[in-house]
């Protein structure tokens, strides 16, 4: 089933939650709305699920119209980060629930439930557990119970909100892989918020990144790294430095004096001496050992942390650079190079930028 999200808006007093946003899912793709506390996702995934009412705007599935139709009637399945499991009933009855409590023309008998539940657990990998309690599971069985229980009803939309933001690191990670796995065997049209990058990255066919009740970009995880279409999208996903210095002519300047970087910025080759900033990855410096003459961004390395194969190093910049008194740089490299080049925190390195994203402030 696709989704149209048409020119919503929500306010909560003098709060823009959304500010006439436009989205178009297609059916059996799997979206993740991305971004910070408070950027809107949580409230266009419950407007799309119909549990909150948009001020303006619009919401079709597959075309028709179902802005103003009940919940109930949208067919929709729900996660949430809190598992809301049922905790009287066993795995096996949470799952069965959704079907026991359909209109008695539409309940499936009592056989055809047993199947189904089955089926379903064998499908979240838990089929061995249907007569245990939710205390007796641990949270990542939880939260796959829960997703069971929200296929049980055959919904035409799977809403996921931070389904796994309750979990530890290494439990994340094995529920996105299942996730991705479950979710192109069904393929089932499903949205899923989250504020984790590599969440969104690793897990979604197309991610839309969010931030202040407004889309900042839509695109396919490897498009929204390689390309950001702004600078909150660039300093959202991943680290990042942020530089100071001046656009003239398809270059940027970073520093005033003979350190100064210079930049190739061709996309602003018309623009004449206005201020800029440029966005560079602590992967994308290269770092050597400073030496008197030498051209880049002159920095003291003051901490290192090497952990398995790679070595992340923190400079502070010269202050003859101008990046204000406690700016911190990072860099990132491979723990063989850092030990060949025998490192030492308190030593003055030179700092060159491989690859940048520069814009012109407006």
């Amino acid at each position: 089933m696709s989704i149209e999200i048409r020119n919503v808006h929500k306010q909560f007093g003098d709060f823009t939650a959304l500010n006439n946003v436009s989205l178009d899912i297609e059916s059996g793709e799997l979206v993740a709305l991305l971004g910070p506390s408070g950027c809107g996702k949580t409230t266009l995934l419950r407007i799309i699920a119909g549990l909150e009412t948009a001020d303006q705007g619009t919401i079709a599935f597959s075309g028709e119209d179902t802005t103003h139709v009940h919940v109930r009637e949208r067919q929709v399945g729900f996660v949430f980060q809190h598992y809301a499991l049922f905790r009287h009933m066993t795995v096996f009855e949470n799952v069965a629930f959704g079907l026991r409590v359909k209109p008695r023309g539409q309940r499936p008998s009592e056989s055809e439930i047993k199947r189904k539940v089955h089926e379903l657990l064998g499908l979240v990998q838990l089929d061995w557990l249907a007569d245990r309690y939710p205390s007796q599971l641990s949270g990542g069985q939880r939260q796959r119970i829960a997703l069971a229980r929200a296929l049980a009803v055959e919904p035409k939309v799977l809403l996921l909100d931070e389904p796994f933001g309750a979990l530890d690191a290494k439990v994340r990670k094995e529920l996105r892989r299942w996730l991705r796995r479950l979710h192109d065997e069904l393929h089932v049209t499903s949205i899923f918020v989250t504020h984790d990058q590599e969440e969104a990255l690793e897990v979604a066919d197309r991610v839309v990144l969010m931030n202040k009740g407004n889309i900042e970009q839509i695109g396919s995880p490897q498009d929204v790294w390689d390309h950001p279409a702004s600078p909150f999208v660039y300093g959202f996903l991943g680290d990042v430095n942020l530089f100071h210095g001046r656009a003239h002519e398809g270059e940027m300047l970073i520093g005033a004096d003979h350190h100064a970087v210079r930049l190739d910025s061709p996309e602003h080759g018309q623009v004449q001496d206005a201020k800029a900033f440029a966005y560079v990855r602590p992967h994308d410096l290269d770092v050597a050992r400073y030496t008197p003459g030498a051209q880049g961004i002159v920095a003291k390395l003051t901490r290192t942390i090497v952990v398995g194969p790679v070595a992340r190093l923190e400079l502070e910049p010269s202050e003859n650079l101008g990046f204000g008194k406690d700016a911190v740089i990072e860099a990132q490299i491979s723990a063989a190079q850092f030990r060949e080049q025998a490192l030492r925190e308190g030593e003055m390195l030179v700092l060159t930028p491989r690859k940048a994203r520069v814009f012109v402030e407006s």
